[in-house]
């Protein structure tokens, strides 16, 4: 499986989006700034929201889609009752 994630910064709470074929690896590897630059910045993190896929090239997809300005809004929209809430 891949799964394309998004987290939530508890710093500045700012939304982090990517993609992993190993979901709980990944997330601790964010929280122990074993990430990139921007997270190793901005940890510790929340996941707020995963999409799971059969074939890395639809994760992959998905993941650039949740990036663009229409699919941040998109997502926006899914989250919208735990956004607005906290």
């Amino acid at each position: 499986m891949f799964y394309v994630y998004v987290l939530k910064s508890l710093k500045n709470g700012r939304l982090y989006t990517g993609i992993t074929n190993d979901l709980k690896r990944r997330f601790a590897e964010h929280n122990s700034k074993k990430g990139g630059v921007y997270t190793s910045k901005n940890s510790p993190f929340k996941l707020i929201f995963y999409e799971a896929y059969l074939n890395k090239k639809d994760a992959a997809e998905a993941e650039l889609f949740f990036k663009s300005g229409y699919g941040r809004e998109v997502l926006k929209d899914k989250l919208k009752h735990y956004l607005d809430t906290k």
